[in-house]
């Protein structure tokens, strides 16, 4: 096999080196391109900015007060490589309630949410199968997690793991949620 399958030909170097430098990184919305000669900081994506790009995007709505959720988003916003395949939203931010009113609040305090680009709704270990078929680089445990027969036990996973995940990574009180009034 020719190696240019595997690498890219020497005179692409120069587009590659000028992609990895276009890269920024933004803390809450993963990784943003801009032109290398920019001075221009990104910007965070505002309501409308988050409903416009959730038409073209998965939405992936999740409990932003839990420690663990934050945690395995910030790990799906890195596999998401460029931010191609979802959107993250809190399910305490006030667009949520607006954009996807056919989603109660307690039915998403029970388990993570996806909407996609249909208005199709997986939620639980649905939503977690979603993930997995759309990240190229979780496809290696798809076999383990499609094997015939293993619904309920993921199904019983999940729901146990969103009924503890406070007790497992605490809960984030950055929102004032957990005041006493």
């Amino acid at each position: 096999m020719p190696s240019s399958w595997f690498f890219p030909a020497e005179s692409d170097y120069p587009n590659v080196f000028r992609f990895a430098t276009s890269l920024s990184i933004s803390g809450t919305h993963g990784i943003h391109f801009q032109d290398k000669n920019s001075t221009e900081q990104p910007k965070m994506q505002s309501s409308d900015q988050i409903a416009i790009s959730s038409k073209e995007k998965a939405v992936v709505i999740f409990d932003g007060d839990c420690n663990f959720c934050r945690s395995q988003i910030r790990a799906l916003r890195f596999l998401d490589f460029g931010n191609r395949h979802f959107t993250f939203l809190s399910l305490h931010e006030p667009s949520v309630q607006v954009d996807f009113k056919q989603l109660k609040h307690e039915d998403l305090m029970q388990e993570m949410h996806i909407v996609d680009r249909e208005n199709h709704v997986y939620a639980g270990a649905e939503s977690v199968k979603y993930i997995v078929r759309k990240l190229p680089v979780l496809w290696i445990i798809a076999p383990l997690i499609y094997f015939p027969g293993t619904a309920p036990i993921w199904r019983a996973l999940y729901r146990f793991i969103a009924r503890n995940r406070y007790r497992i990574a605490g809960k984030n009180c950055d929102s004032g949620s957990c005041k006493l009034p």
